[in-house]
């Protein structure tokens, strides 16, 4: 049974865990005012892709491919490309590569890939391979930690098997049970999973 305080000269009974409650919000809140703010402010927002850029990863052209492509924003980018600008890939499958080949020098502050649930995608199976629309404007590129993706569907990206994703978890599930694949978010992506699919 909860113990019930009364303070003094009220007429209503408030719980220790209503008080507790209250003083942690406000707590949270505090934090929030002093951290948040600024951790959101340094954050880059992400950047349209010349579509005659190489991937940092491959070097292949990544506007003259289809599917999913990526950036990687870096505090310190000479460290990592030698240039001083995000790194820039034609996949999923060369963002995380990369990510993972560099782990030890340096993580990146935030990577964006595609996500298709801001733009009208098509998918065109009219050749040999079934693949996925490409977009390089910046407005289409989502947060990797705000999406879910699809991985090992039959759509193909740029590298062939690809990682395809998705802001709103409705419309992967939509694209998951046309396409097939398996449901991954990006803390779930192993190097292990992108090496089988490059495989």
């Amino acid at each position: 049974m909860e113990k019930l305080t009364k303070p003094t000269g009220s007429g209503r009974f408030v719980t220790r865990r209503a008080v507790l409650g209250g003083v942690g919000a406000a707590g949270i809140g505090m934090m929030a005012g002093c951290f948040g703010g600024q951790e959101s402010e340094n954050v880059p927002d992400p950047m349209s892709i010349d579509p005659e850029q190489a991937c940092d990863n491959c070097t292949m052209i990544i506007g003259s491919h289809p599917g999913p492509a990526g950036q990687s924003h870096y505090d310190d980018p000479t460290a990592i490309l030698d240039e001083d600008r995000p790194a820039q890939f034609c996949s999923t499958l060369c963002l995380y590569t990369f990510g993972f080949d560099h782990e030890s020098e340096s993580e990146p502050g935030v990577s964006y890939l595609t996500d298709y649930s801001t733009v009208d995608y098509e998918v065109d199976d009219s050749g040999q391979r079934t693949v996925i629309s490409r977009h390089l404007e910046a407005d289409t590129f989502g947060d990797v930690t705000e999406l879910t993706m699809i991985a090992d569907s039959d759509v193909e990206g740029a590298m062939g098997k690809s990682i395809i994703p998705f802001g709103d978890a409705d419309d992967a599930d939509q694209f998951q049970s046309e396409y097939g694949g398996e449901t991954y978010v990006d803390d779930e992506i192993t190097q292990e999973l992108i090496m089988s699919l490059m495989g």
